[in-house]
Order: structure tokens, then C-alpha cells, then sequence
């Protein structure tokens, strides 16, 4: 396994400090599934793993028109529905009623030979309301991207395949009941090894000291059990410039070059796995699949992520927040339409334990994407004092000090925007593999 960075894990960064921190600079989170489990329990590292609480709400920030009265204008999403939506006042009585009937099935029909972006799909099935106040700051909080640029088709795919699943119409509730009915026989056919981690829905994962314990585990368990003679089967620091197909007397192989400490080197291998970046798998592999060189069109975005922390006294009074603990939830998702800069805070020391030290709040702050590329652009310090007003202009008592700034990184490429077209791509990707095995 070669591995660009000094360190395994790629762009999974987990960080802490002598003040008792533990933050991420990369993905902050994982979703748990059977295979991550059974991978904890093989790699051995069960007991560092740890589940946020499902119940935990997720809120979008909105004031305005329909807002209804909520502690800080944050509004929890519907965890039960339909029951939650008499109490859901982030969307508007016809905003409830036209999201209702879409959702059973009373839409418009797909539109022929038209790839449907993620802003016309949404507002098809439940409406202009429900896309702005949810479906809106969903995007930009977990893809950094725009809806009118995204393809439904490949952005959102499961929700995308949810209309042509089910027995009774296209409404996207009777694709879910179809797709449970699946999930329930996958379970059937493949049931967990009682010995692996068990989550429930909606839990998210990570670990007691970050989510790089897991590379970490397994660079651990690669080195451990060699067993070809290989004493270092990882290799950091090595960055792959070129693969290509070769042959001697007696095999055929693939010969990957590349670049590290000390020098040129070249491996041999029967197989190889490419887990780089679009940009740099279009340039390492047109030459063995000429499709390769269309990852090239996939645009990924700047984005930062900024980790702050706050005293728990300087919060506003929050849902379900109490003096002992003001943050309770998952975090907070921002609409464009609010005029905030930043994407979205996940509530960190609210989600996983021992993130924080005693007396503080740990939040981790997206801030970029596709609708605000210049970020790129402005300083460290610049993004900082952003995330800062936001946080409080969002959560913070008025007249609260600024907050500590614990880490950030900026990711000039950041997460892939899967827009139209992508699936063409793609598609052009796999036939041109299959002539390359």
C-alpha cells in the first residue's frame, strides 16, 4: 500500500492537543454499516469506537415567513414522521400539504431524456418550499455544492432510485416502504456476526481519539501480518506518477512508478487499486483506460474546515440545551437564503465524548463549496474571524468573547461535484476498464 502523505489515512486528519481537544481536519464523521463493523472488530479497535446518539436532532437555522417561535431560530428536522410535521414549523401549512401529496405521489412525470438536476427533482416531488428551507442547506452542508448544478441521478442516488421502486406510484414514500422491504431480505441473506459492533439508524461513528485510528489500525495490521517477505507492506511518503501494462518471459503485469525519499521506484503487481483524487487518476491512468482523461471535467470546490471551541456559559439558550450542557444535538445546517457565509457547524463535544475539556463546546465549521469559491482566497485568520461571527450570531449570548481557535485546514479540492454528465462518465469509465483487466 503507498500512500501519498507522510502518514497513512489521506485526507482523514485527526488532531488533539495539550489542552485536551481532539478534532478533525477531513471528514468528521462515518455512517455506520456492516462491513465498517466487521472491519472494527477483525482490525481489533471495538473499544475506541464510538456512536453518536440517533436521537440526537439535526437543525436548520431560518427566521422569517413560517419560521414559528423556535429558540434560535433552530428548528430540528421531523425524526418521526408523519407525526412531527403538526409540531414542524420551519415549513408553512401549503409548504406541509404540497410536500405531502408529492411525497404519496401526486407529481409531475420524470421528464424524458432530461437529466433532472437536484433543485428540479426535489421542487418536482415536494416543492419550492421544502427544496429552500431543507433540501437546500442539506446540499450545501454535506456536498458543498449547488443544486442547480448537481445531477440528482448521481449526487443523490438512492433517493433518485426511490421514485421508479415502488408498487403503488413514483411518490418517494412508497419507494422508501419498497426499499425497506429490501433492506430487511439483505439482512436475511447476510446476516452481522453477533461478535461485530452493533448501531442503530441514524447513529453516526468515530473513534475516542479521531477517526485516523482507523488507517492507523490498519497500516498496524498490514505490517503485522506480512507474510511474503515484504517487511514494509506501507510505504508513506510515495506518490504514484505513472502505471502502466508490461510483460516478461513468463507474466504479464501491470509496473506502477513513482515518486518518494528516495527517488524513482518501480513495483510490479498483478492488480492494482487506485484510490487517488479525479485529477491525479485522469493523468495516472488515460494512458491504460482513455476515459480516465474525462475525470478531469470533475470540479471539486475549496472548502475549509474550522475547528472553534466556546465556554459553556457564553451560549445562548438552545433546544434542549441546558447551562450543563447548552449544545445537544447533531449541529446546524445554514440555507443560502439566510446570509450566512459558512456551510453548516457540526457540534462536535455534542456528538462523541471527550472532545472537549471541562467548561467548553467544541464546533467544527464548514465554510466554501461550489457557491462561494472565494474562500480560496482569504486568509487563515479571514476564515477564522467568519466562522467566529457566525457561531455567534447563530448560538452565541450577545457581547460573548471570541471563540478559541483550535484548528483549520483548507482543502483547495475538496469534495467532488457530481454534476451532469457524471454518470456518462462514469459509464464510459467502465467500459473502458473492462477492456483493460
Amino acid at each position: 500500500m503507498a500512500e501519498r502523505n507522510p502518514v497513512v489515512g489521506g485526507n482523514v486528519i485527526s488532531k488533539e492537543n495539550d489542552e485536551g481537544f481532539v478534532w478533525e481536519e477531513g471528514p468528521n464523521s462515518f455512517q455506520p454499516t456492516p462491513a465498517i463493523c466487521q472491519t472494527v472488530h477483525e482490525l481489533g479497535i471495538t473499544e475506541d469506537l464510538v456512536l453518536a446518539d440517533g436521537s440526537l436532532p439535526r437543525f436548520v437555522y431560518w427566521h422569517g415567513q413560517g419560521a414559528g417561535n423556535k429558540l434560535a431560530n433552530l428548528h430540528a428536522l421531523p425524526t418521526n414522521l408523519p407525526g412531527d410535521l403538526l409540531t414542524f414549523n420551519l415549513l408553512t401549512w401549503p409548504g406541509k400539504i404540497r410536500a405531502g401529496l408529492g411525497a404519496l405521489g401526486f407529481i409531475a412525470p420524470s421528464p424524458s431524456n432530461y437529466e433532472e438536476n437536484v433543485r428540479e427533482f426535489v421542487t418536482r416531488h415536494l416543492g419550492e418550499e421544502t427544496f429552500l428551507r431543507i433540501i437546500d442547506p442539506f446540499v450545501s452542508g454535506v456536498y458543498a455544492g449547488d443544486p442547480d448544478e448537481l445531477a440528482m441521478a448521481a449526487a443523490l442516488k438512492k433517493i433518485h432510485r426511490l421514485e421508479g421502486l415502488g408498487e403503488f406510484g413514483p411518490g418517494l414514500v412508497s419507494g422508501a416502504i419498497a426499499r425497506f422491504k429490501e433492506i430487511d431480505e439483505e439482512k436475511r441473506d447476510n446476516p452481522a456476526d453477533p461478535a461485530w459492533p452493533t448501531y442503530k439508524g441514524g447513529q453516526l461513528g468515530s473513534f475516542r481519539k479521531g477517526l485516523q485510528t482507523l488507517p492507523n489500525a490498519v497500516e498496524k495490521y498490514l505490517t503485522s501480518s506480512s507474510s511474503d517477505g515484504n517487511k514494509d507492506p506501507v510505504r508513506c511518503g510515495w506518490a504514484i506518477t505513472k502505471l502502466e501494462k508490461a510483460a516478461d518471459e513468463t507474466d504479464n503485469y501491470y509496473l506502477a512508478t513513482f515518486d518518494t525519499p528516495d527517488g524513482t521506484k518501480q513495483v510490479k503487481a498483478k492488480s492494482v487499486c487506485l484510490t487517488s483524487p479525479t485529477r491525479v487518476t485522469c493523468e495516472i491512468a488515460k494512458d491504460l483506460i482513455p476515459a480516465a482523461e474525462r475525470l478531469s471535467e470533475v470540479y471539486s470546490p475549496p472548502v475549509a474546515s474550522v475547528t472553534m471551541a466556546y465556554k459553556k456559559e457564553w451560549f445562548k439558550e438552545l433546544p434542549g440545551g441546558t447551562k450543563e450542557k447548552p449544545l445537544r444535538g447533531f449541529g446546524h445546517l445554514l440555507p443560502r437564503s439566510m446570509n450566512v457565509r459558512s456551510l453548516g457547524t457540526i457540534w462536535s463535544s455534542s456528538l462523541f465524548p471527550n472532545r472537549a475539556p471541562e467548561g467548553w463546546e467544541l464546533m467544527l465549521t464548514y465554510i466554501g463549496g461550489a457557491r462561494d469559491r472565494g474562500i480560496a482566497d482569504l486568509s487563515e485568520e479571514e476564515i477564522f474571524d467568519q466562522c467566529d461571527a457566525d457561531n455567534h450570531k447563530i448560538l452565541l449570548k450577545e457581547g460573548a468573547p471570541e471563540g478559541k481557535r483550535i484548528g483549520i485546514r483548507v482543502w483547495q479540492q475538496a469534495i467532488p461535484q457530481y454534476r451532469r454528465g457524471h454518470l456518462e462518465i462514469l459509464s464510459e469509465l467502465e467500459r473502458d476498464e473492462a477492456k483493460a483487466p
